[in-house]
């Protein structure tokens, strides 16, 4: 065993190829997307990686290998899992042979998600157990422990990590590479009482899981990540308690230092709730501070036993308002929660008042093709009634002004529907629909299809800038590449969209802006469902051209280039644009807009 300064995910993956696993598959989605990148980079020859076209069916694929009595992790964020529910419920109706762990990774904030889904929620609801690391190193154990759980039991189990777990860092404790445990599995059996699932087969296994989990309630409470911090010093005799559990519980154990010891409770099975270990800690107190993210469950769960015990236990959290109702919870929220709990002061700190971080929205990077592909469209559709759907990735930052170009923006693949649901009540508003290539891939194949088949009428525009750049440039179906490292013919998106019946299909790379206008204006008006597809790399995937410079005798000072598409590269000074070549890529698209001819260089596609 040796220490190693990792990333939360990065802990994880390790546990896991520690633990044996022996097929990893997954989505990319922030804050879990290193889990399945590190096991690429640390895996052995018998471990199979890949990333799925989408959550649902990375569930599917690790289901299969569970069958066959293999160790399989399946990772995406908590928005993932409502894509991965299909299958997730019917497994744990159905049951594996083999380990299945199930990371979601739930982001408080949220700092990336269009949610803050609480998975213990999830997991209360599928009734599939549920543990939740408070610490890289606790990830790292944790899941070496599920797999195991998830054999004996036979059921999928979630590990739970948030933003904080996954993406701190901290010296764990791993295992040398030859100390990895090694999982043989024998195959799948045949046997369709067991895995074809229907109505009997659903019923009999619903009151199994019912008892199982029960059973695991009792099993829990003796379990080591469950349990009891004894009070000390000044409240050794105190009556007051704290339960709390994954970072959460890492900023109560800060606050222990400094404000006192006072009897902490740490969940880390928040389903199955260990119920004797909280009825133990309950015993002989007055009240309970509940500190956890996101959603009140330990809250919920503790006063259920205090009723169902009949402990005159008050129990403080969420829901009285001592503990902010959404968001995550950082070192400073929870002191003071603790502090006013426990009625001591806070101490002062060295650091004084400080001025707040200045707010830096993010914006698309200099030189994205997008921002290209948005003006294109803009510039074609002016001073027509249109929708712009938008969808989940970079391009959702089309937003911003001056671009201002997502009018709706829902969750992967919606933009379709949506706009699909607009044009059938609305006929005299053109509609556009903007999805990039690997969410193409993932989850808008249904709503082309679905187009086509109810004769709707809009543009589909595919922003393919080859690659999955939002989550930190994942292969997909149309790059060509595997993470096994497997070179593999590309799915042609535009072979897929004439397949189900898109008969106008137009390929324009968008730092062109003439023609990229003209392709617009020209699809906009045909009849039926029609796509542009804008292909043009990610600038993380291609060297910056010459730099663009701009001619101060010749600038008139008009700012068009910075109003009309916001690079920014592009600033003014003195009277004058400026070209700032630290960040400029030489895209060319400001020389193509700017009417005094003052911008040079660059790659030029006029």
């Amino acid at each position: 065993m040796h220490a190693e300064f990792l990333m939360g995910n990065e802990a994880i993956a390790l546990g896991a190829l520690a633990a044996g696993v022996n097929l990893v598959c997954g989505y990319p989605g922030t804050p879990s997307t290193e889990v399945l990148e590190t096991v690429a980079k640390r895996r052995g020859e018998s471990v199979y990686v890949e990333w799925s076209v989408n959550e649902k069916t990375a569930m599917e694929i690790a289901g299969g290998a569970a069958y066959a009595g293999a160790r399989a992790l399946v990772t995406m964020k908590q928005m993932g899992l409502n894509v991965a529910s299909d299958p997730l419920m019917c497994l744990e109706y159905i049951g594996v042979k083999g380990g299945l762990v199930v990371l979601v990774a739930d982001d408080p904030g949220p700092i990336s998600s269009q949610t803050e889904q609480d998975t213990r929620r999830f997991a209360s609801f599928s009734k599939v157990p549920v543990f939740d690391p408070s610490s890289a190193q606790e990830a790292y154990d944790m899941i070496r422990e599920a797999f195991r759980f998830s054999e004996e039991y036979r059921t999928p189990v979630f590990l739970r990590p948030t933003t904080r777990v996954s993406h701190g860092y901290a010296a764990v404790q791993v295992l040398d590479p030859e100390e990895y445990e090694t999982h043989t599995y024998d195959g799948f059996e045949k046997d369709s009482s067991r895995w074809v699932i229907f109505p009997r087969l659903s019923f009999a296994n619903h009151r199994k899981i019912e008892e199982r989990n029960a059973h695991l309630s009792d099993v829990l409470s003796d379990n080591p990540g469950n349990r009891i911090e004894p009070a000390e010093g000044a409240f050794a005799e105190s009556r007051k308690g704290i339960a709390s559990g994954g970072f959460s519980y890492t900023c109560v154990m800060e606050a222990r230092e400094t404000l006192g010891k006072v009897r902490t409770l740490k969940v880390s099975t928040p389903f199955p709730f260990p119920e004797k270990k909280a009825v133990e800690f309950l015993s002989g107190l007055d009240e309970v501070l509940c500190v956890e993210e996101l959603d009140p469950v330990i809250e919920r769960e503790l006063i259920y036993l205090c009723g169902k015990y009949g402990l005159p236990v008050r129990i403080l959290g969420k829901q009285t308002g001592h503990i902010a109702l959404s968001g995550e919870n950082t070192r400073d929220s929870v002191n003071a929660a603790v502090a006013a709990f426990l009625s001591v002061p806070l101490p002062e700190t060295s650091a004084g008042d400080l001025p707040p971080l200045p707010v830096r929205p993010p914006v698309l990077c200099a030189g994205c093709p997008h921002r290209a592909s948005f003006y294109a469209v803009k510039q074609a559709m002016k001073g027509r009634k249109t929708i712009f759907c938008g969808d989940i990735g970079c391009y959702t930052l089309g937003n911003a002004m001056p671009l201002d170009m997502v009018d709706t923006c829902l969750c992967m693949g919606a933009g379709l529907g949506i706009a699909q649901g607009i044009n059938h009540l609305e006929k005299d508003r053109s509609c556009f629909a903007f999805v990039g290539d690997s969410t193409f891939f993932a989850s808008a194949l249904p709503g082309v299809v679905n187009a086509v088949y109810n004769q709707a009428e809009f543009t589909l525009v595919v922003l393919d800038n080859s690659t999955t750049a939002m989550t930190g440039h994942q292969p997909h179906p149309g790059t060509g590449r595997t993470m096994m490292g497997n070179v593999v013919d590309k799915i042609s998106i535009e072979n897929i969209l004439r397949g189900i019946g898109v008969t106008e299909v137009v390929t324009v790379n968008p730092l062109n802006l003439a023609e990229a206008v003209e392709a617009v204006r020209k699809t906009a008006d045909l009849p039926g469902v029609k796509a542009i597809i804008f292909r043009s790399p990610c600038i993380a995937l291609t060297k910056p051209h010459s730099r663009v410079t701009i001619d101060p005798e010749k600038c008139v000072g008009c700012k068009k280039c910075i109003r009309e598409i916001g690079c920014p590269a592009l600033s003014f000074a003195g009277g004058k644009a400026v070209a700032d070549p630290a960040q400029c890529t030489g895209c060319g698209l400001c020389a193509q807009l700017c009417p005094a001819g003052a911008i040079e260089g660059g790659e030029q596609h006029a």
